[in-house]
């Protein structure tokens, strides 16, 4: 083995030793906060495709686990432009903590309220402890998607993700931080069906 593919292999593990390091400090912040380590029906599930249910952001996978796709994407593009002179295994670790830690303010009580009384997730209480790691690993699936796509179909498979769940569930990431950040009537009232 030559001197660089041991360079990649040291960064490599390292990587792997920070990601890990991260979801575990998630995971004791989302306990801490009071999240259930698994849905409250006891069952661990890898799909549930019912948004409007007691189980929707409690098993491994859900609809919105494409907007986690999707945040990876656009993480890898905002490195790439910002972030440039980094390797991209750090740029990898800088996404992982910046999706930690939306899942974590995501799980708090504020964001909690505000998706509720705002948005389409009326009755939302908050993802479990497995599903917020699985966002988690939606969005690293995003972000080695787009390093490693033409860049042109990273932006074919964002759009897409944004408008299968948009025609399935009628919300996607664009319309979810609209009606977090600036919540219209008329949109919350579509969504509702």
């Amino acid at each position: 083995m030559g001197w660089a593919s041991s360079q990649c292999c040291a960064a490599a593990a390292k990587t792997a030793l920070a990601i890990l390091g991260l979801l575990l400090a998630t995971a004791a912040a989302l306990l801490a906060l009071g999240r259930s380590p698994i849905c409250p029906c006891g069952t661990v599930r890898l799909w549930h495709g019912t948004v409007q249910s007691a189980e929707n952001s409690q098993q491994l996978l859900d609809w919105y686990s494409l907007t986690h796709l999707v945040h990876g994407l656009l993480f890898y593009m905002a490195g790439a432009f910002l972030l440039r002179r980094w390797p991209v295994h750090r740029r990898l670790i800088a996404a992982v903590s910046a999706e930690a830690a939306w899942e974590i303010l995501e799980n708090s009580p504020i964001i909690i309220d505000r998706y509720r009384a705002v948005t389409m997730a009326w009755g939302y209480a908050g993802d479990s402890i497995v599903n917020s790691l699985s966002d988690i690993g939606c969005m690293t699936l995003g972000f080695v998607l787009a390093w490693r796509l033409p860049w042109r179909a990273s932006v074919l498979l964002g759009v897409g993700c944004e408008l299968l769940a948009l025609l399935v569930i009628r919300d996607n990431l664009t319309l979810n931080v609209l009606m977090l950040v600036w919540p219209i009537e008329a949109v919350r009232v579509w969504q509702a069906g």
